[in-house]
């Protein structure tokens, strides 16, 4: 699952924008309807709760890295305890709000100082929010983004990592051995450029790892387009030797049977059949897709 930051539904880019757009039209001798709105959808609210989690980020910087994690997994947990249906809806009331007293193209083209973190912040508690698991890449990058806008000193992107793979260890067993595995040799270079079929697959994995029947099918589907590719390859090469070892291959492939469950010791191999491919298809000049 990939979580995409949207400003239309940042509360703390809203708000600063709100806010801002009360001064241009004070500036303009202009009655304010920003100051209605924000009496009407910040007071007492979902959304005012939610705000003073952006505000508290603002306010906060040149902490230690000790504190800044300390200040960012608080602000993630307290997310968690709002109402989120309440939120979606007074969102959705803002927006249709706003878009009635001013072009939303150039409401959103004021630059704010603490976009990037405000956006970190969004996507995190939306990840924290999530029913299903998220490129940890993602996690990663964005708690990178708050730590460097809260903390003092330089951030070990290795810290960062290790911090996402203890968060792992609530996951199922299965899901744990895999995502440990993945991104440990990931982070040691093996896997630092997967291709576009593994990286479906390790995807597929990730959002389906509790619908057994789905998974397997998905499994079944690539173990079938393993063994296709390798048997056109197989027609396309002209060494005896490798002919053999393709076939080798192949018929140690086996798809899973009704009653199986994919493992995390599927996954893994079936990474590395795809990469096994690919490296035979770049051997041989293949034009296999």
């Amino acid at each position: 699952m990939n979580i995409k930051h949207s400003k239309y539904k940042n509360t703390g880019i809203l708000f600063e924008l709100l806010v801002r757009q009360v001064t241009a039209d004070t500036l303009n001798g202009i009655n304010s309807k920003s100051i209605g709105i924000i009496q009407k959808y910040f007071v007492k609210s979902e959304l005012g709760k939610e705000y003073k989690l952006y505000e508290t980020l603002a306010k906060n910087i040149s902490l230690t890295e000790g504190r800044a994690n300390i200040m960012i997994q608080t602000l993630l947990e307290t997310s968690k305890r709002l109402n989120r249906n309440a939120l979606r809806r007074e969102k959705y009331n803002l927006i249709n709000e706003i878009k009635k007293h001013y072009n939303l193209e150039d409401f959103f083209k004021t630059k704010l100082s603490h976009y990037k973190a405000f956006a970190a912040l969004y996507t995190l508690t939306e990840i924290q929010n999530a029913d299903t698991l998220v490129d940890t890449n993602i996690i990663v990058n964005n708690k990178m983004t708050l730590l460097e806008h809260l903390s003092t000193s330089p951030i070990q992107e290795k810290q960062v990592e290790a911090e996402v793979l203890r968060e792992f260890q609530a996951y199922d067993k299965d899901t744990r051995m895999l995502t440990y595995r993945i991104l440990m040799e990931k982070f040691n270079g093996k896997y630092s450029d997967l291709y576009s079929s593994q990286k479906e697959i390790l995807r597929e994995y990730i959002n389906s790892v509790d619908s057994t029947p789905v998974l397997r099918e998905f499994y079944n589907s690539k173990i079938v387009e393993v063994k296709s590719q390798l048997a056109e390859l197989n027609q396309q090469v002209t060494d005896k030797a490798v002919q053999i070892k393709i076939n080798e291959v192949s018929n140690l492939i086996q798809e899973l049977d009704k009653t199986s469950k994919v493992t995390s010791e599927n996954i893994v191999n079936i990474l590395q059949y795809f990469e096994l491919l690919e490296e035979l298809k770049a051997a041989h000049g293949s034009s296999i897709q």
